[in-house]
């Protein structure tokens, strides 16, 4: 039913102008409109919307990752534009932050200015 459907992805935040230096500047995702409810970036063709809330707790699990092609090298460009990658208890990462999964991914986690865990990962090629 909804198979061929454009997904929209959604997030909250509660400093409109810092997630958009963050998801537009930092990130490099390109604003498609600003409203009173919330911000709309270009994801890659998806759209990504930031709403606007006076206030929320972020959860304690990944909200948005991306598929990247190079997860050093991804990584590597965020931490040159200042952005810190998560390490966390029990996973054995790397000392950039990059975990190896079971099935071969190479994941890095990195927050959002409101805490939303993100995330990137390179699949193994099949």
């Amino acid at each position: 039913m909804l198979e061929s459907a454009k997904l929209t992805a959604f997030c909250a935040t509660t400093d409109a102008a810092r997630a958009k230096a963050f998801y537009g500047d930092t990130l490099g995702l390109e604003l498609r409109y600003e409203d009173d409810f919330a911000l709309s970036f270009d994801a890659n063709g998806v759209e990504l919307r930031l709403q606007k809330v006076p206030d929320f707790t972020p959860q304690g699990f990944t909200v948005l990752g991306w598929q990247v092609s190079d997860v050093e090298a991804t990584v590597e460009a965020l931490t040159q534009r200042r952005v810190t990658v998560e390490h966390f208890d029990g996973l054995s990462q790397d000392d950039r932050g990059i975990w190896e999964a079971p099935g071969g991914a190479r994941i890095a986690w990195l927050r959002d200015p409101d805490g939303n865990l993100l995330s990137v990962a390179e699949y193994p090629r099949s």
